[in-house]
């Protein structure tokens, strides 16, 4: 008898993430992912106890992705960083809208915006830097940068609207200058 092919937390996880980008978060099952491994569900449930651990799995490995982009997009230097974060989480929201869904288009009445405040360090600390605010302040004037990155991500997620680069790039400046003199008074 041949010996029984192991398949891997790793697959799994990678073939439930190739589920959410195809079909949307609503494809992630356990038989879904059987079919796409040509196995059983046994090998699911094997690697995951629950259902819940296997999603939380595939926005861990989603959310890798998107850091991925937010290192690229960074790294390369088109943009100051400061923008080129909000770019990056544009470019994600339209190359991989399952994803972006997933992760940022969901349910997220548990968490506080404040709780995000930590993995922001670096982004308030540009702020702080550059613009000579606060840690609260650079705080709100993220939280209301944002509100305009957001808000072009979903709606190029949702495929309402599919601009260009630099018409992007234009309103992600516009709005960053327009609240800079909010908070410097035209002073940087």
């Amino acid at each position: 008898m041949p010996p029984k092919i192991k398949i891997t937390r790793e697959e799994i996880v990678d073939t439930a993430l190739n589920l959410v980008r195809e079909a949307g978060e609503q494809a992630l099952n356990a038989r879904s992912i059987a079919a796409k491994l040509k196995c059983s569900t046994q090998p699911v449930f094997s690697n995951f106890e629950t259902m819940e651990d296997l999603h939380n799995a595939v926005k861990e490995t989603a959310y890798a992705e998107y850091q991925s982009y937010l290192k690229t997009e960074m790294e390369a230097g088109k943009y100051p960083p400061y923008k080129a974060s909000g770019m990056a989480y544009i470019r994600f929201a339209r190359e991989e809208k399952e994803l972006f869904k997933l992760l940022f288009m969901c349910d997220r009445s548990n968490e506080k915006p404040e709780d995000d405040r930590e993995s922001l360090r670096t982004l308030l600390a540009l702020l702080q830097k550059n613009l000579g605010l606060s840690e609260d302040e650079a705080y709100l004037f993220h939280m209301e940068t944002w509100i305009c990155a957001h808000g072009m991500a979903t709606m190029l997620a949702t495929s309402f609207v599919d601009w260009d680069e630099a018409f992007i790039s234009k309103v992600l400046t516009d709005t960053y200058e327009g609240i800079k003199r909010s908070y410097t008074g035209g002073k940087r």
